[in-house]
């Protein structure tokens, strides 16, 4: 998966804030979520319409905010690192707003997202985490395939999940990475 990060400032001596550093973020999960979704319909995957789509996307998004905050963890006080995660959250949840809109016309696409992003949360604190790699474990690899299993359309759910947790997990986290990585969550 090859992908153009945006990880530079456009002026360097200025102090780069909480809201500047979540909207690369954001701009860049979104991007890396984009290609994956596009790498999942190359594969000829079922997603047959764009409501599909976006829902492929909010599982994507919801895993990234949950990596985000194992890699936190570590790093930040818990006050810090829960802003850190609800302005990152609030960020994706604006794309996944402007992005469901324009296929299915106004509503409130936000606030289900974040019920969602919630639930994710919930059930990824669950699953095992490779500290020192900082990354996903078997069983949170699992819940994560299973989650686009049940987005995706039913023809290909017993494989779909097999093709995340072995092909695709492993080439969207390289890019994600490094973005944390320039980001400085990551060394």
């Amino acid at each position: 998966m090859r992908i153009r990060l945006k990880t530079q400032w456009n002026r360097q001596e200025r102090e780069v804030s909480l809201d500047d550093t979540v909207s690369v973020l954001a701009f860049n999960a979104w991007k890396i979520g984009l290609q994956t979704l596009l790498e999942i319909e190359n594969e000829h995957f079922q997603t047959d319409t764009q409501q599909q789509r976006i829902a492929v996307l909010e599982e994507i998004m919801a895993f990234k905010v949950h990596l985000l905050d194992r890699i936190a963890y570590d790093l930040m006080t818990e006050t810090e690192r829960g802003q850190l995660i609800s302005t990152f959250a609030l960020k994706l949840a604006d794309h996944v707003q402007d992005n469901a809109a324009e296929f299915s016309g106004a509503g409130d696409y936000r606030n289900p997202f974040i019920d969602k992003l919630n639930a994710r949360m919930a059930d990824y604190a669950a699953t095992n985490w490779r500290r020192l790699a900082q990354e996903p474990a078997f069983s949170m690899s699992l819940s994560f395939g299973n989650f686009i299993a049940d987005a995706l359309g039913p023809r290909d759910r017993r494989w779909v999940t097999d093709y995340i947790q072995q092909v695709l997990l492993p080439e969207m986290l390289t890019p994600y990475k490094k973005v944390l990585g320039r980001l400085g969550f990551l060394p």
